[in-house]
């Protein structure tokens, strides 16, 4: 975590600073709030200092004396979006039963707040509780026989997978089944593309969750070789 990325120090700390005009009641938290309403309806490119500004019935630079910059804008209503990372040590059943728990609720987090993922990619700041989500996935794995290395690869590669299946343009359906002129167009070529017309034609038009279930059982099931390999 780089200490000049935007929002570092209001995330790790600086968000109760008294705002120069206490009769706004403006709060990090608030504004946090604000920017969420708007990211959820109308997705993380309608979010601007200006939009948040006034659903708030303030005016831009009254934001500016809580929130530098729409980067930490964005920094701080991730972390407030994440919330608070799950407590998986009561969760029965070993390492399996809580890396599923864990992410079950990422993905229930990330599609209450779809905008979620194209956030939380490249270099910027990141908080507490974005930064516990991670460390409650990497306890889960401890007492398995894989080293360090290994927990954080595994929990990155888990984080790839719902990431990916949550960015699908269909809402989280496999499109060749679940979009009706894809399936016509496929059908119309299927001399070109036999194996794919034959697969799709097999799940006959049963819903699919993008690979959701499908795999985060492989991955699993591939820790879970790796973990025996070492017992």
């Amino acid at each position: 975590m780089a200490s000049e990325s935007p929002g570092t120090d209001l995330l790790w700390g600086g968000r109760d600073k008294p705002a120069r005009r206490p009769r706004l009641a403006l709060t990090v938290d608030r504004i946090a709030a604000a920017a969420i309403e708007v990211a959820d309806a109308e997705g993380l490119g309608a979010v601007s200092m200006q939009h948040v500004a006034a659903k708030l019935d303030v005016t831009k630079m009254a934001l500016y004396r809580h929130v530098a910059s729409k980067a930490e804008l964005v920094a701080v209503m991730t972390e407030s979006a994440i919330g608070e990372p799950p407590d998986l040590r009561d969760v029965p059943g070993g390492w399996r039963s809580r890396l599923v728990r864990w992410s079950e609720l990422m993905r229930e987090t990330w599609q209450r707040h779809p905008w979620i993922p194209a956030a939380t990619t490249g270099e910027r700041a990141t908080g507490p509780h974005e930064v516990g989500w991670t460390e409650s996935a990497v306890a889960a794995l401890e007492g398995t026989g894989l080293d360090g290395g290994e927990r954080m690869d595994a929990v990155f590669l888990l984080s790839g997978h719902i990431r990916n299946t949550m960015s699908s343009a269909t809402a989280g359906t496999q499109p060749w089944t679940a979009d009706k002129h894809l399936r016509s167009v496929l059908h119309e070529h299927r001399q070109r593309f036999p194996a794919l017309h034959a697969a799709a034609g097999a799940t006959n038009g049963s819903p699919r969750d993008n690979g959701w279930e499908f795999g985060l059982d492989r991955i699993l099931d591939g820790l879970e070789v790796l973990i025996d390999s070492r017992a």
